[in-house]
């Protein structure tokens, strides 16, 4: 049990990091963030990681009940969110940012920790789909504990990113940084497509078992 517990997490983990793109979420971070003193950019973190935290514990909860109700299987869903996953993956690699993130307002900061911060910079409609999927793809109890402990490390390590933004920006600079987001577009293009692949490998069994 402990085996499948710490493969889960370790999984889940590398899997949410991921998919909350960190590196172009640090980047946004220091645009949205430029001036502001450091006290400020510490409460703004902390607001961001809880509201990205409370979305996302949501949508890995929120999957199989969604599911039900519209009448779509698991790997319709698995089709549809990977392909999503793979357009913000292509503009990752492409650009270096989220497609559905770009050209977010810098003017009004009244309150950047939720929007664009949390919702759509670190959980945008392709991480929305993708955690969802995982969700609805962990039964056991070891799986789904292993699968939050995930999400959960994940925001904790993109905190930390967060909060280490200015060193990074004056090691790596602005090109390191696109860099960086842009080899996470990589990786998201290679989860992208085994969602994909998952979801028509199971809808091609379910045919195939309904027709005999």
């Amino acid at each position: 049990m402990f085996e499948t517990f710490f493969s889960t997490y370790l999984s889940s983990t590398i899997r949410f990091l991921f998919l909350l793109a960190p590196f172009f979420v640090v980047t946004m971070f220091l645009a949205l963030t430029r001036g502001l003193p450091a006290a400020e950019k510490s409460s703004i973190i902390r607001r961001a990681i809880v509201s990205a935290f409370v979305l996302g514990l949501i949508l890995f909860f929120a999957g199989p009940l969604l599911f039900d109700a519209i009448g779509i299987t698991l790997n319709s869903f698995r089709i549809g969110a990977g392909s999503l996953l793979f357009l913000t993956a292509i503009s990752l690699v492409n650009s270096g940012t989220r497609s559905h993130a770009t050209g977010l307002p810098e003017e009004d900061r009244d309150d950047i920790a939720v929007v664009p911060l949390a919702i759509p910079v670190m959980i945008g409609p392709a991480t929305i789909g993708a955690i969802m999927v995982y969700g609805a793809e962990l039964k056991t109890v070891p799986d789904v504990t292993g699968g939050l402990l995930g999400l959960v490390s994940g925001l904790l390590i993109l905190a930390v990113l967060l909060h280490l933004s200015g060193y990074l920006e004056k090691v790596l600079g602005k090109t390191g940084l696109n860099i960086m987001s842009k080899i996470s577009g990589l990786i998201l293009s290679a989860m992208a497509a085994e969602i994909v692949l998952t979801g028509i490998a199971g809808f091609v069994a379910a045919t195939e078992a309904a027709s005999l």
